[in-house]
């Protein structure tokens, strides 16, 4: 398979979108790259243009994504790109999006600190049918 993998380093741009489904967990987030670079004609560090990605995880990543991050953070996300694109809108252009379907999302420790907690595997199914208790 000849999959593009991308790593970005950016910022969560959008609440955790988290969906319980009948193929198990999913959760979805906008995330904004946005490259700097020093300009030796103004001798600062300037701003290009940010770029936006919807972030795509599923199973035990989208129920630890939604539980460990929150807007504004700082974000190293590892994973497929995918390039949709739409139809023709009203005026008669058509509309792109880059995906990133996530393989693996972590903290940036070049901007802060996090604390690492390993998630215990239970033998109960993150969603199923509930047992009512027997009296």
């Amino acid at each position: 398979m000849n999959d593009t993998l991308v790593t970005l380093v950016g910022h969560v741009a959008t609440q955790i979108d988290f969906k319980e489904t009948l193929t198990g967990p999913s959760a979805r987030f906008r995330f904004a790259v946005t490259p700097r670079y020093f300009d030796r004609r103004t001798e600062a560090w300037t701003d290009g243009a940010t770029s936006f990605y919807t972030v795509w995880a599923r199973r035990v990543l989208a129920v630890n994504l939604a539980s460990s991050v929150s807007v504004g953070e700082p974000l190293v996300v590892h994973g497929r790109l995918r390039v949709r694109e739409g139809p023709p809108d009203g005026e008669g252009g058509r509309w792109f999006s880059a995906d990133i379907d996530a393989i693996a999302v972590g903290h940036d420790l070049n901007r802060g600190t996090a604390a690492f907690r390993r998630v215990v595997k239970t033998e109960t199914p993150l969603m199923g049918p509930q047992k009512a208790a027997v009296v």
